[in-house]
């Protein structure tokens, strides 16, 4: 059986910005739940549906801040990098995959880019703009949890996922705060923070986000595998 090429986005490293990088977690996670990876460093937006032609799923990636331009905000003074090439990018994949039905797994930068694809917004600093939030940005290794997340009954991160609690790692500063058209929530952390947003099945045939990094934990427990499997599943069915 053919494997469903799956489009990774790529990042500018903060303190290299005229580079690109990507995490080994992402393709090792794709490649062990049976898809293959293209990797695509941003280009030009209108060349979206062109790069989508070439595979049957795509996985938005972790990294810099979304430009809070691209949801009508003023910048907040806690914003960090943002890369108008990447967000512009990014957007439009998102939009793209969304109009064809292409299955989506949006991952931490990723799962907010959907949010803002789809007409939601951000909370710009978790820190300085949720009172009592807790550690979303800790020291810790990749593949470490900090905290608990609760995911909703009757979501499809639940079904995946089979429980009701998980522990994940956390390196974000930001999260959803207004939730995009068609979204609904399906996880969130102990202080109310956003951890998890999906469309319906009825909606959309597999478009789900997550705010913590899963393919971290492709080769350390508790792993996250059913995830990427649920992508390149939907993936297999949308190439053929």
């Amino acid at each position: 059986m053919t494997r469903p090429a799956i489009a990774v986005t790529i990042e500018n490293p903060r303190q290299e910005p005229e580079v690109f990088r990507l995490r080994e977690d992402y393709v090792r996670s794709v490649e062990t739940a049976g898809g293959l990876p293209l990797i695509f460093a941003p280009g030009r937006p209108q060349d979206a549906g062109e790069v989508l032609d070439h595979v049957g799923g795509l996985l938005l990636t972790g990294g810099a801040d979304v430009d809070p331009r691209q949801y009508g905000e003023t910048p907040h003074p806690k914003l960090g990098p943002t890369f108008d090439d990447r967000d512009a990018f990014e957007l439009a994949l998102c939009r793209e995959a969304l109009r064809r039905d292409l299955p989506i797994l949006a991952i931490c930068r990723g799962h907010q880019v959907l949010n803002v694809a789809t007409g939601g917004t951000l909370v710009q600093d978790i820190p300085s703009q949720i009172p009592g939030a807790g550690a979303h940005d800790p020291e810790i290794e990749r593949w470490e949890t900090c905290h608990e997340v609760e995911i909703l009954p009757q979501t499809r991160l639940r079904e995946i996922l089979g429980t009701e609690k998980v522990a994940v790692n956390s390196f974000h500063h930001q999260s959803v705060k207004r939730l995009g058209e068609d979204l609904v929530l399906s996880a969130r952390s102990p202080d109310g923070v956003v951890e998890g947003i999906e469309m319906p099945r009825g909606a959309k045939r597999f478009v789900v986000g997550v705010q913590w990094h899963p393919e971290s934990f492709w080769d350390h427990p508790p792993g996250f595998a059913p995830l990427f499997q649920a992508l390149v599943q939907a993936a297999n069915g949308a190439s053929r």
